[in-house]
């Protein structure tokens, strides 16, 4: 049980950046594009941990 790793919530219900971008909101969208050129594909901390548990990137809906 102590290997089973947590959903990481931040990046898919609190980040407004992220959650704005992915429900449509073109400047969270802007926003968002803007910190994956600088940071990365992955994204910030959240948005790595987010990419590495649900095999998307924080751009992404989570496939149902």
């Amino acid at each position: 049980m102590a290997d089973q790793k947590k959903a990481p919530v931040f990046c898919e219900k609190y980040c407004l950046i992220c959650k704005g971008a992915r429900s449509g909101n073109g400047f969270c969208k802007a926003l968002q594009n803007l910190e994956l050129k600088i940071v990365g594909k992955k994204g910030c901390i959240w948005g790595k941990a987010r990419t590495e548990y649900y095999g998307v990137t924080p751009d992404q809906p989570i496939p149902k």
